[in-house]
């Protein structure tokens, strides 16, 4: 069967070269957001699923000197050299024991590519982007500059992540980039 017998319209924004960015503008609209979720401590957090590059079980890192605390070390992975971002340390809330229930989530963020170090992944979670709140400016608080934004599913809700702001941000009185 043609396509375009199915849905006249579709014929009609074939048709008609003017009307594609509208129709795929209104395709890209009704695409769901989608993000891998995952815990630190009792909160949820989120992270594009189209950044994730894998998701490892924890393993001994290599540790280097004179790094912000939330720099756990590095890992070498298939002869790349990521560092480890401790996301609960980083988020002010104190180094994680980590141990062997403890997940490595590998994300590329332009082109550098950084392990974010969480106490579970959780699932993938797809919603719509207008269902994404504004984070509440309660205080002039730097903790919540790396967020972009919340988003309730079911009960519970996610605190989604900016992965650009996350790995940029001062840490203390240091105002470099926390990756190279």
């Amino acid at each position: 069967m043609n396509p375009s017998a199915a849905r006249p319209e579709a014929a009609a924004e074939l048709s008609n070269p003017g009307t594609w960015d509208n129709a795929a503008a209104a395709r890209a609209a009704s695409i769901p957001t989608q993000i891998i979720s995952f815990a630190i401590g009792d909160d949820q957090y989120g992270v594009d699923i189209m950044a994730v590059r894998e998701i490892k079980g924890w393993s001994e890192i290599t540790h280097l000197p004179r790094q912000p605390d939330s720099v756990r070390g590095v890992l070498n992975l298939r002869g790349a050299i990521v560092p480890i971002i401790d996301l609960r340390c980083r988020f002010g809330q104190g180094l994680t024991e980590a141990s062997a229930i403890h997940v490595v989530i590998i994300v590329q963020v332009g082109a550098r590519v950084v392990g974010l170090l969480a106490d579970r992944v959780l699932d993938i979670v797809s919603f719509d982007a207008a269902q994404v709140q504004p984070v509440p400016k309660i205080a002039q608080a730097s903790r919540i500059d790396f967020l972009s934004g919340l988003v309730t599913v079911d009960t519970s809700m996610i605190a989604l992540i900016d992965l650009n702001n996350l790995l940029s941000l001062p840490v203390g009185d240091a105002e470099r980039p926390l990756t190279n």
